[in-house]
């Protein structure tokens, strides 16, 4: 494997540094920073007041001490949950809490964190669908991507910035609202309609998870025949990694963002 092919994948914490620290936690993404990931990966819902926040399931039960669906509480009930310890007591039983490992993550305090950062890192972005607010994530989305400038890339460099979906409807949204920032669409099978490559009107990106890359290497091939980028979740094992560097993926999203620029050579 060549050196050159190596320094082109990019390598995206998944959830922050999901392995060491609590994951969608200004911890996780803090350390991931530190390990020299390249981009950080993260989910956004809606709360029922507006806020956008960095949780991936629908409901908060399986990493807080609270209960219910993020779109039916407010971001004040959320900050009064505990989103870490659950991974901190099971690691050591002596942990102290801290709030950088247990508080609720704004996506607004992700993107303050990342305009601190000091160098470049870039943001992959997943919305989380079907939610009862719809339309609004995305509106919301584009709204605070503007406000930071984030909504298109700078003169001739790429965008720091893109959105990624299980949703083709949430990427056209996004398209309509802010064309500059690129789109990634998710894939958990392959849908019989785009076995050829094709994507979704608009997108140029596709994602898909490693298991369809193990079983299918002939499907990546096609994607980029198309002339799509691909980006894979969720990379973890070293022998999954290679794969993707043998079939010349663009980015491989990982819970192990340091291990896996060590194994890229990239330490």
């Amino acid at each position: 494997m060549t050196h050159a092919r190596q320094q082109t994948i990019q390598v995206v914490a998944h959830r922050g540094a999901s392995e060491d620290a609590p994951e969608h936690t200004l911890a996780a993404y803090r350390k991931a920073i530190e390990d020299g990931a390249d981009a950080l990966e993260c989910d956004v819902r809606l709360t029922a007041d507006g806020h956008l926040v960095c949780v991936h399931d629908r409901r908060v039960n399986r990493t807080s001490n609270g209960r219910g669906a993020v779109s039916a509480l407010e971001l004040a009930d959320l900050a009064a949950l505990d989103f870490g310890s659950w991974k901190d007591r099971e690691e050591s039983p002596d942990w102290d809490p801290d709030r950088e490992r247990t508080a609720v993550l704004t996506l607004e305090r992700l993107l303050e964190l990342v305009a601190d950062a000091d160098r470049p890192v870039e943001l992959a972005i997943e919305t989380k669908h079907p939610t009862r607010w719809a339309g609004q994530v995305e509106e919301r989305l584009i709204h605070l991507l503007k406000r930071f400038g984030l909504d298109a890339p700078p003169a001739g460099g790429p965008s720091p910035v893109r959105v990624m979906s299980f949703s083709a409807r949430s990427l056209h949204r996004v398209h309509a609202g802010a064309p500059d920032i690129p789109t990634v669409y998710l894939m958990q099978f392959i849908s019989p309609r785009m076995r050829d490559g094709r994507l979704p009107a608009g997108v140029r990106i596709a994602g898909p998870g490693i298991r369809i890359v193990r079983n299918h290497p002939g499907f990546v091939e096609r994607l980029q025949r198309a002339g799509n980028s691909v980006h894979v979740w969720t990379v973890n094992e070293p022998e999954d990694v290679q794969l993707c560097v043998d079939l010349g993926i663009e980015a491989i999203i990982t819970n192990r963002p340091r291990q896996v620029l060590s194994q890229l050579g990239r330490p």
